[in-house]
């Protein structure tokens, strides 16, 4: 009700006439679907749940801001925000909402359509396929996928030039339904494990014998017991109860118990019975109606291990999405920060799953800032850059600047009263890098020619989020075949490739310029913008790297080897969260958002160089492993020990 009083007071002064505007194109779409096929117009008379989201005050300042919170150095590092100057800082002003607002009534929307949300980001208003139509000088069609599924889209919009500069983004409109996919790989058996299952479940791979760790064989074989070799981890957590480490997992895929027991009782015997502490979001839930990797792969490798190094801490799984609709990125960012899930606003419908949508399904309120989020968080999954359109992925990536990678909004969100007083907490936030070099998921890249997805794509494709700046963005590393586990480490060559590049939408930030820099000069020059974004100007990933590569991992009552940068998140955030429990036990706060401090000289020597291998994609070679930081393996594998000693001198 305060919202929508705010709104119509803005609205005193606009006009109930239809305007004529000049408009200018806002959104287009930058590659068309695979699969959708264009069927029908839109129905006239189609209600279109229409979202704007308007521009955010002081994202220019994010940066800044960021560093500020992230840096030993700065006067305010460690320092927590109020849930109150979180919104106060990023609300959009006065003259944007009165803007837009105007815009809409004076086009003929009556003014008590309109609603504000609760964060005053989005605009919400339902109105016909005729309206909206003329409102954004479009034609919405019908688009059809052979799974049966149907959605509404169009290949631009328009809005008018005087409010142009007021408008994130406006859905549903350009964007179109796609689901991350998880970065776990079976030998030979490529990319499987997608949320959504649209392929159905593989055939099992031959299972393995092994049963305990041999660190003579870890060039075949990856055990806890060699990774804690290969990195030096040597570390019990002490302050388990004020320490927190998550990971996110997207139904249906789900955990086995029993195969946890299986993979505790041969390698971690005093785990056998150990569960994560499940956080449901929206439906989230453990299903057994659907087994096998495809299923069962990813969330069982990321548990196995994450839970296995960080004994006893315990793991909070945040498991998110019903059987029926799945889940997006949004939808856990959503259950963390009710300021950016907003009621009735925020997500896309078209792209994110919308909760609550009925039964048999999830039928309980949507997930609004209800839960406390860990202070080390990895998640192994990723879209395509190209997949989503720049203002849907850079005002998610935003969400992660603003809240993950400083102090983090937590706590319960009201959607009936004003919003309450939130605590806020320092966390890291790990994503896998891509298992598919310099190409994207199912080793797809861009046409130049017809701006699509293809096999023979030329087009180099970054992941997303790993190619925000704002999250820590992590590759593989293998131990070449032959070669000891205390022996250099290369590239992930075998089943995988790591992930890595050049974003083709967000700026490089202050914390890797001199690096990357370095890299470009040096290491580029076989290849042209028309393959990559060479400007220098790009956000590079990977930062960082870990083993990836034949992880031995419980599946089904048995024993396989896992390939992916899906292995490498869980490892790396493990050690972060290790760390964090360090300084919670001497009385400091956790890191948050690494960074800025990684990239400094000072950590230089808390990594291992990797400075052979390569990652190929898109009939190329991709880019090369090199001393210093690369596209390939980031700054490096971790040297726990020294690491854990630089971060624990940390004020």
């Amino acid at each position: 009700m305060r919202s929508s009083l705010i709104l119509l007071c803005l609205l005193g002064s606009a006009l109930s006439a239809p305007q004529s505007f000049t408009h200018v194109v806002h959104e287009r779409r930058t590659a068309e679907p695979m699969d959708w096929v264009s069927s029908r117009r839109l129905e006239r008379d189609f209600m279109v749940p229409m979202r704007i989201g308007l521009t955010q005050n002081n994202l220019h300042s994010l940066g800044d801001m960021l560093m500020a919170v992230s840096q030993p150095d700065s006067p305010d590092y460690g320092n927590h925000w109020t849930a109150t100057d979180l919104v106060k800082t990023f609300a959009p002003s006065t003259e944007t909402i009165d803007e837009v607002s105007k815009w809409l009534v004076e086009s003929g929307i009556a003014r008590d359509r309109l609603h504000l949300s609760l964060d005053q980001g989005w605009i919400q208003v339902n109105a016909t396929a005729v309206e909206v139509e003329e409102l954004l000088k479009t034609e919405y069609y019908v688009f059809t996928h052979p799974s049966g599924q149907e959605q509404i889209s169009c290949s631009d919009y328009s809005v008018p030039d005087h409010v142009q500069s007021h408008i994130d983004l406006i859905i549903p409109t350009v964007h179109f339904s796609s689901r991350p996919t998880t970065m776990a790989h079976r030998k030979r058996y490529g990319g499987v494990g997608s949320p959504d299952v649209k392929n159905g479940p593989f055939r099992s791979d031959q299972a393995i014998t092994l049963e305990k760790s041999d660190l003579q064989n870890c060039d075949k074989y990856i055990t806890l017991d060699c990774l804690r070799v290969l990195y030096g981890i040597k570390y019990k957590p002490r302050a388990t109860r004020r320490n927190s480490f998550g990971i996110v997992e997207f139904t249906p895929q789900s955990y086995i118990p029993s195969d946890l027991d299986l993979f505790f009782k041969n390698f971690v015997p005093n785990l056998v019975g150990s569960r994560p502490k499940l956080e449901s979001i929206d439906g989230g839930m453990l299903q057994f109606n659907m087994t096998g990797f495809d299923y069962n792969g990813e969330s069982n490798l990321d548990l196995e291990y994450a839970m296995g190094l960080v004994n006893p801490q315990k793991v909070t799984l945040l498991q998110t999405g019903d059987e029926i609709v799945g889940a997006s990125f949004n939808t856990w960012l959503d259950a963390v920060d009710g300021t950016y899930c907003t009621h009735k606003g925020g997500d896309d419908p078209n792209f994110d799953p919308v909760y609550p949508h009925g039964p048999p399904g999830y039928t309980g309120p949507k997930a609004c800032g209800i839960i406390k989020p860990p202070h080390v968080i990895s998640i192994s999954y990723g879209y395509n850059e190209v997949d989503l359109t720049r203002k849907y992925a850079q005002r998610q990536c935003n969400e992660y600047g603003k809240v993950f990678s400083k102090p983090i909004i937590t706590g319960m969100f009201s959607l009936t009263t004003s919003m309450l007083q939130l605590g806020l907490m320092g966390s890291s936030v790990f994503y896998s890098s891509g298992d598919n070099g310099v190409a994207g998921n199912g080793n797809q890249c861009v046409n130049p020619s017809t701006g699509q997805l293809d096999p023979k794509g030329t087009v180099f494709t970054p992941s997303f989020p790993g190619g925000c700046p704002w999250v820590t963005s992590v590759g593989a590393t293998q131990i070449n075949p032959g070669s000891s586990v205390y022996a250099p480490e290369s590239a992930c060559e075998q089943v995988i490739f790591s992930g890595g590049g050049f974003s083709n939408y967000f700026s490089i930030p202050d914390y890797q310029c001199e690096q990357v820099d370095h890299y470009l000069k040096k290491h580029t020059s076989q290849y042209t913008s028309a393959q990559f974004n060479n400007s220098g100007s790009a956000r590079a990933f990977p930062d960082v790297a870990a083993n990836g590569a034949n992880y031995v991992v419980a599946i089904n009552g048995e024993f396989y080897l896992v390939y992916g940068t899906s292995a490498s998140s869980p490892v790396f955030a493990s050690m972060i969260s290790m760390i964090n429990d360090a300084r919670i036990h001497m009385g400091r706060k956790p890191v948050g958002f690494i960074n800025p401090m990684i990239y400094s000289h000072k950590f230089k020597s808390a990594f291992n160089d990797i400075t052979t291998g390569n990652n190929p994609g898109c009939g190329t070679q991709g880019f090369s492993a090199t001393k210093g930081w690369d596209p390939v393996t980031g700054l490096g594998t971790p040297r726990f020990q020294q690491l854990l000693e630089m971060f624990k001198r940390l004020p």
